[in-house]
């Protein structure tokens, strides 16, 4: 069954109504309709299981990371919300699957037995079950390797997902530069703006060799967080017909949210 959801979101804690205030969410509020627009999508596309691509997880430097804890969970306790839980199954027989393809492909992979979802995994999730929620979750931390180690793993991806009966999606959770204003997370920097807009670019053209090759040093000034998350996706669209559809792109707060829906 090949792959039936593909997706870039935003993780900004901020737009969960239990967490926003009423004027944050007003400034937010591109960003909520295009997360809502994209949980039409994935409710159409009824993925049964969903791997979430997140730089909030256990990150190492050398390896990428899947937690296989049959059951998941997480909350927002650390934002202030201590009502939202989300509790979702883990798809083992998947993840067993990407081991064995990474262990053959000598793909640096490591498994972790870690129940807590992180927000870059939970905030896009909040949306996407909100009107369909019959799916296992395989979250996944990318690594520190170079960016065509990331992109064969995308495609590692895509072989195991063409091997399934059941139809799976993949989310690249990710925010762009956090440096758009003088007040922002990570500092200002003018090379913050260049980076999202170059990158939301060259999503429209699909220009995928020209993502891959953007200027390591605009990477690295513009202070992003999603870059590695979307070359993995990228790597899994490989050789697919896709065309990307952006929903929704801005930067309150000094920080780049892109909502993206590639159609399959």
């Amino acid at each position: 069954m090949p792959l039936v959801f593909a997706s870039i979101c935003p993780h900004p804690p901020i737009i969960i109504p239990t967490i926003g205030r009423p004027t944050d969410l007003k400034i937010v509020s591109k960003t909520i309709a295009g997360m809502e627009k994209l949980a039409k999508r994935f409710a159409e596309a009824r993925p049964l299981s969903v791997i979430v691509i997140s730089p909030h997880g256990p990150v190492d430097f050398n390896y990428f990371t899947i937690t296989n804890s049959p059951t998941l969970a997480g909350h927002f306790y650390n934002f202030g919300d201590f009502q939202t839980e989300l509790i979702f199954k883990n798809d083992e027989k998947l993840i067993e699957e990407i081991g064995n393809e990474c262990k053959k492909q000598k793909t640096p992979l490591r498994i972790a037995n870690i129940k807590e979802l992180d927000h870059g995994v939970l905030v896009p999730l909040y949306y996407l079950a909100k009107g369909y929620s019959s799916f296992k979750v395989v979250p996944l931390a990318y690594s520190y390797l170079n960016l065509e180690t990331h992109f064969k793993f995308g495609q590692l991806l895509k072989s195991i997902v063409n091997s399934q009966r059941s139809k799976v999606g993949i989310v690249a959770s990710g925010d762009l530069s956090h440096r758009l204003t003088p007040d922002a997370p990570a500092g200002y920097s003018p090379r913050g703006k260049e980076f999202d807009e170059r990158l939301v670019e060259l999503l429209k053209k699909k220009d995928v060799k020209g993502i891959l090759n953007l200027d390591p040093d605009l990477v690295e000034e513009a202070g992003e967080c999603g870059y590695r998350s979307i070359i993995i996706l990228l790597g899994a669209l490989n050789g697919l017909d896709w065309q990307p559809e952006i929903l929704s792109y801005e930067g309150p707060f000094g920080v780049g949210y892109l909502v993206a829906n590639f159609k399959l």
